[in-house]
């Protein structure tokens, strides 16, 4: 399984979705499904851009959490 940490990410530096949203240009939708887990796939350019973004890397954003074979 893979756990998105966007939630804490932006619950640290005190940001709410609709300013990345306006900032990125990704859309709300697609940032509500990330910060909330729900997502089931995410455009790569969605990732490079929130990375960017943010400042951050990838495995900032994700993390693979039990064994592989879950």
């Amino acid at each position: 399984m893979i756990k998105c940490h966007l939630s804490r990410i932006l619950g640290e530096r005190k940001q709410k979705i609709a300013e990345v949203a306006r900032d990125t240009g990704i859309n709300k939708n697609t940032l509500h499904r990330l910060y909330n887990e729900s997502a089931t796939r995410v455009e790569l350019e969605v990732i490079d851009q929130l990375c960017r973004y943010l400042d951050i890397q990838v495995g900032d954003l994700f993390e693979v959490i039990g064994p592989a074979n879950e």
